[in-house]
């Protein structure tokens, strides 16, 4: 089961309200759990303070994903290029605004782990239930490393033209981070494939 599960019906549980035949529903905020906390119905999960930040639009730069990284207290190492990799105990993080004016935000999860080239059968089944039954960060095998071994990827892809306020830069940040930590542990569990 995804960790950041699908309701159906209005957020709040009572009755949306209805513009041009959407239905929407402003009153409640729902969002993912931080990867640093399961989701609890019990308890709910600490999430970095961003009631405070102004909720003003603008563009998407690289000094902003790496102020909102330093808000999740993710470390990250920059290179040269305007990319920055977060690396964690089984898998890293690539993050990065690719596209012609650097406008699609762009998250990239490759456990360090590889598979052996007889294993491609069984690690293109794996990829395939993963995009089957998720909603975020779509897998992929990469093509064979110097020594013929299988990368796999996962990767959200965002596109922020319009740009995006500071909250919402935050919180696909800690989406992306989360979905990356969970798709690595799946792949050493319940995919039995790392």
């Amino acid at each position: 089961m995804p960790w950041w599960s699908w309701r159906p019906g209005p957020a709040g549980g009572g009755d949306p309200e209805t513009r041009s035949g959407t239905t929407v529903d402003d009153s409640v905020r729902v969002g993912p759990p931080t990867p640093r906390q399961p989701c609890d119905d019990a308890a709910a999960p600490e999430r970095p303070v961003i009631a405070d930040m102004p909720a003003t639009v603008a563009p998407v730069t690289l000094s902003r994903v790496c102020d909102a990284l330093d808000l999740l207290d993710v470390r990250y190492l920059a290179d040269g290029d305007g990319n920055l990799l977060a690396m964690w105990e089984r898998h890293a993080v690539l993050v990065a605004l690719e596209g012609p004016e650097d406008e699609i935000l762009v998250m990239r999860a490759r456990p360090h782990a590889t598979v052996p080239p007889d294993w491609a059968d069984r690690a293109y089944r794996v990829v395939n239930e993963w995009n089957h039954t998720r909603r975020f960060c779509k897998a992929y095998i990469g093509d064979p490393t110097e020594r013929g071994q299988l990368p796999i990827y996962a990767e959200l892809q965002v596109p922020l033209g319009a740009g995006a306020h500071d909250a919402l830069l935050v919180e696909m940040l800690d989406c992306g981070a989360a979905v990356a930590t969970t798709f690595v542990d799946w792949l050493h569990d319940e995919g039995a494939l790392l």
